[in-house]
């Protein structure tokens, strides 16, 4: 092959050599000399097989790189021989010679590589490219032999409008609009793999009515360059479109707080555990303890994270001999408890269960957490503790008010409250994900009903960051955004489905349920460092009475009635 490689080069230099140094002679009506082209044939022979291997160029993956090489290569043989030459021969014409050799071996080569990767394929389709970037220039090479034809670039660069990529025009957003405002084109990829996702988000609003599909890169941190990027192409989901991104977030705060620490987390298994497992490893825990109940949940995070200071424990959080002696053997310093019970429906059928859970189970978290010198607790809690309407909320509640009058000694106990996460066990989004997969209906409670929406990642930093910043006592609201319509979110998604068939049914509020939910009680919030982060005014609650309620809480036979007494706000709605 290398053989083949290097006579065809010495075909090419040969001939292209004859040709010029034949129009140079016309030209400048010198007589033809062979002498003069057989001495710098054998220069160019030379720089060719010793200059940056450039016998062994591949004209069929020609780039920029390939035609600077060439164009390198050809004049330093020019510097070599020209000396010799120069005195017969006007520097002129040698001058003249060579750059039609560059002209015509370039051009030569660019012609081949177009030849050969010229697409074959019928363009039915057609194809926008948001980001005239060197991800945009990649995929519009990459979609050469697709179906689709790359119409335009749209670039936010003011400098690059108006001016063309191999005769593709590149627009700004509002000649964009203009020109397909009548005709859906097929698809539009967003190629900016550094853009924020509030942009990616500006972007698909925009520009959804005006196309059949939207799809994205991965981010800077996802993306492998070593791969083709169409192949890498993600449909937009309803998680970027909803995600919100605090940008007051302190990964510094957050590393001082989790360096070289002991960490206890309780449900790591689950949805936020699970992350929170993720972020401390991240940002440097000293040693993991991670404990659920699950035995698969805590399989799967411990094989995910692989990490040798991990300590897995199989425990439930309601057994507190067997806590104890976790605490007692790893004296940890830090201990989130992030397990309970959360799903509402099941924990309205089963209220024993969802008390012992969720408030006996933290109670024996934080109790030990203090006899034990804990640095810091910080207990995960929910939007649905204000003004419950169910058990589950209810049962958080006085976790909460646990956790803010308990005598903590030495302990910092920190409550951390926030609204739904995208895409967790039992959220409504993978629940719809299935039923668009199965051909729907998509089932919503209410028309009207409305939820609080952030991704796992960002609320799990948050809550990390606000128990960083707690000094005891407080109960942390973090900031959720607006509340977003359940049925508006089961549109988006049957959209991003791209099914038009599929109906949305209501089935009215489950037991338990309200319409929408709050994440304070009053107005008296305070502010703290962080926007995203608020403190709400403590509830005084005698402990001595509080423990002896939990205890008659445990034993009654009418837990309803004995919540409603120690949260007097507890208002339960069975519908």
């Amino acid at each position: 092959m290398p053989l083949d490689k290097r006579m065809l080069n010495f075909l090419v230099i040969v001939l292209l050599t004859l040709i010029t140094f034949s129009w140079t002679f016309f030209i400048f009506h010198e007589a033809f000399d062979y002498k003069i082209i057989l001495f710098v044939l054998l220069i160019r022979f030379l720089a060719s097989f010793t200059i940056l291997k450039d016998y062994s160029l591949s004209w069929s993956k020609a780039t920029q790189k390939t035609f600077l090489i060439k164009s390198v290569v050809y004049i330093s043989a020019f510097i070599v021989y020209m000396p010799f030459i120069y005195g017969s021969y006007r520097i002129s014409f040698m001058l003249s010679e060579l750059f039609l050799y560059l002209f015509l071996i370039n051009l030569l080569m660019y012609s081949y590589y177009y030849y050969i990767n010229r697409s074959t394929v019928k363009k039915t389709k057609n194809l926008v490219i948001y980001g005239a970037g060197e991800a945009g220039l990649k995929l519009k090479e990459e979609f050469n032999h697709s179906e689709y034809k790359v119409k335009f670039f749209v670039d936010d660069d003011k400098k690059l409008q108006k001016r063309t990529i191999d005769s593709v025009r590149i627009l700004s957003q509002k000649v964009l609009r203009r020109r397909i405002r009548d005709n859906k084109e097929a698809l539009l990829i967003i190629a900016m793999p550094s853009a924020s996702k509030e942009r990616v988000k500006t972007i698909y609003r925009r520009f959804d009515k005006f196309f059949n599909k939207i799809k994205i890169l991965p981010s800077l941190d996802e993306i492998l360059h070593e791969e083709q990027y169409s192949k890498q192409l993600k449909d937009i989901s309803v998680e970027d479109l909803l995600a919100r991104h605090p940008k007051d977030l302190d990964k510094e705060k957050i590393a001082s707080f989790i360096k070289d620490k002991v960490v206890l987390i309780t449900g790591a298994g689950g949805s936020i555990g699970s992350e929170i497992s993720r972020q401390c490893q991240i940002f440097g825990a000293k040693q993991l303890i991670l404990l659920d109940h699950s035995e698969f949940n805590l399989y799967k995070i411990v094989d995910e994270l692989n990490d040798e200071r991990i300590i897995p424990v199989m425990q439930t959080v309601r057994n507190f001999g067997f806590i104890e002696n976790t605490f007692a053997k790893y004296k940890p310093q830090i201990v989130i408890h992030a397990a309970a019970y959360k799903h509402v429906p099941l924990v309205e059928n089963n209220i024993k269960e969802g008390i012992s859970n969720n408030v006996i189970g933290t109670k024996n978290c934080i109790d030990l957490s203090v006899k034990y010198g804990c640095e810091k607790f910080v207990l995960i809690s929910t939007d649905k503790a204000v003004r419950p309407t169910n058990v589950m909320g209810t049962t958080k509640r006085i976790c909460e008010l646990y956790a803010q009058n308990v005598d903590a000694k030495n302990t910092e106990i920190v409550a951390v409250r926030f609204g739904n996460v995208l895409g967790s066990s039992g959220s409504v989004i993978p629940k719809f994900r299935e039923q668009i997969k199965n051909g729907g209906p998509i089932t919503v409670t209410h028309p009207d009903i409305t939820r609080y929406f952030m991704l796992i990642p960002e609320a799990c930093e948050l809550v990390l960051q606000a128990a960083s910043i707690g000094k005891g006592g407080e109960l942390f609201i973090l900031d959720m955004g607006k509340p977003i319509k359940i049925v508006d979110l089961a549109k988006k998604m049957i959209n991003l489905s791209g099914r038009d068939d599929i109906n949305i049914e209501f089935l009215g509020l489950r037991p338990g349920e309200k319409l929408y939910e709050e994440l304070l009680i009053n107005d008296s919030d305070k502010k703290t460092a962080y926007e995203s982060i608020t403190v709400a005014s403590p509830t005084k609650y005698e402990i001595c009475k509080l423990n002896n309620d939990i205890e008659e809480l445990i034993k009654t036979n009418e837990p309803l009635k004995k919540l409603k007494e120690i949260v007097p706000e507890f208002h339960h709605k069975i519908v």
